[in-house]
């Protein structure tokens, strides 16, 4: 687990700390100057530090200290004077060893830019004579932000220069992961400078923090975790069977489908390996209640995948009178409403993307109204988008970057639902359960597009490997 803040939250830390200053600056110049070495910024290689005049520009002009010590042809080009007394020892102190200096504006070639203008106080416009160095180096490393990044909402300012490294002091900032971020971040890594503990935004989802709880040795198939689906209709009925597949595949002991009656003996045939249960007559749900479905048995509901608009009455029915957890996906958040979700007692995770979430609560998609929703209705929100964002009521929400482009593929969303109700079903809370299955969906989806193209039922396979 890794702390994400604000800006604001960021100045808070800074001001919180009682030490020395310098002490700090000379760390994290330090640590700027190992990652520049690693990317070949060495003896006779030329290095331009870009230093603005705070707490950032002093970070560059220690950099640039330990890189000249190197051996690296370093030339400092400052925006404007240090306005910190920690920004001016540092200046001080390459100046006083020689180190040379140039106005901002005059730019040229070099191997290694090193952007240390702006950090998390950026606001307004970068200036033209920072823009100017956009294409003067291959490789580029932004101190804590790429300067022209807001570290708060992620927005960008034109003429901010890509970084193929971005070395976060102390903390991810929320900037780096959402908004435009990410396309001007690159390669993220934390620089711990020993400040005292930040008040957190997010925490950033790591293994450890994805448990799969393993299975007691006397376990059978209706202890391992039992999970009923409910979806699937005319020309949608593999929605369904895809979350099935990966709730047996992540460690259900027990899966059934319930299907419309008319489409469960296709199905039964094609997927012995899943219980089919048919609901009615017909291939939709028009007219089906709760009473229908025998789901007592069964620890967890995923309702919704492939349910089409005709299970819109059903999805109320079941959300009133179902004592289990419910994970409600695709058409189930599309038939229900805030009313509906107000009301339910037993736990629910929601899985919107985007537009889903718009429908469903009124406002756009985003952390905080995530969190909003989650506190609103008294339930799990797995917000998902380029980035997943989980938020349980009165609980610090979580961030997982596991996921990637690959995942833009129909039906990877009902493999995400099948693994969230197999964790449920196997002992974990909603919110914990919804962390873990993101986390891992998106490790087996980086992991299959390294080999192949990523579709939904090459995902319900791949899920196989991070079960356990």
């Amino acid at each position: 687990m890794k702390v994400v803040v604000s800006a604001a939250q960021s100045k808070r830390q800074d001001a919180g700390y009682v030490g020395d200053l310098g002490r700090v600056m000379e760390a994290a110049g330090y640590a700027v100057a190992n990652h520049a070495a690693a990317m070949g910024a060495g003896y006779g290689k030329r290095v331009v530090v870009l230093a603005g005049s705070g707490n950032n520009g002093g970070d560059g002009y220690v950099a640039a200290r330990h890189l000249a010590r190197r051996g690296a042809a370093v030339t400092v080009h400052s925006l404007s004077a240090p306005s910190t007394s920690e920004a001016l020892a540092a200046a001080g102190a390459w100046r006083a060893g020689g180190g040379a200096m140039a106005p901002i504006g005059q730019v040229h070639d070099c191997d290694i830019l090193i952007d240390a203008v702006f950090g998390v106080g950026f606001r307004g416009e970068l200036p033209s004579d920072v823009s100017r160095w956009h294409g003067a180096a291959p490789r580029v490393i932004a101190v804590d932000v790429p300067s022209g990044l807001d570290a708060t909402s992620g927005s960008v300012a034109p003429g901010t220069i890509p970084a193929e490294l971005t070395i976060a002091l102390s903390n991810f900032k929320l900037g780096h992961f959402f908004g435009s971020g990410p396309e001007v971040c690159g390669r993220l890594v934390v620089a711990p400078l020993g400040l005292p503990e930040a008040e957190a935004s997010m925490y950033l989802c790591e293994p450890a923090d994805a448990p799969r709880p393993a299975r007691n040795r006397n376990a059978h198939k209706w202890s391992a975790g039992s999970v009923a689906v409910v979806g699937g209709s005319s020309g949608m009925v593999g929605a369904a069977v895809l979350a099935a597949k990966a709730a047996l595949g992540f460690g259900a002991g027990a899966v059934a489908t319930f299907v419309p009656g008319a489409l469960a003996a296709e199905l039964d045939a094609a997927h012995p390996e899943i219980m089919t249960r048919g609901v009615g007559q017909g291939s939709t749900w028009e007219g089906a209640t709760s009473s229908d479905l025998e789901l007592d048995r069964f620890d967890v509901v995923v309702l919704g995948p492939g349910l089409g608009s005709s299970g819109a009455e059903l999805v109320a029915d079941l959300l009133n009178r179902v004592d289990q957890p419910v994970v409600l996906d695709a058409d189930g958040l599309n038939s229900t409403t805030i009313d509906e979700l107000r009301s339910r007692r037993p736990p629910t995770v929601l899985t919107p993307h985007a537009g889903e979430f718009k429908r469903l609560s009124g406002a756009h998609a985003g952390r905080e109204a995530a969190v909003a929703l989650a506190t609103e209705v008294d339930s799990v929100v797995l917000l998902k988008g380029p980035n997943t964002t989980i938020a349980s009521p009165g609980a610090i929400p979580w961030l997982v970057t596991t996921g990637g482009p690959e995942l833009a593929s129909v039906g990877t969303g009902d493999v995400l639902a099948g693994m969230i109700g197999a964790l449920i079903g196997r002992g974990l809370d909603g919110g914990v359960a919804a962390r873990s299955a993101a986390y891992w969906h998106g490790v087996a989806g980086a992991e299959l597009a390294a080999t192949s193209s990523v579709t939904a039922d090459t995902m319900a396979d791949a899920i196989r490997r991070f079960a356990n």
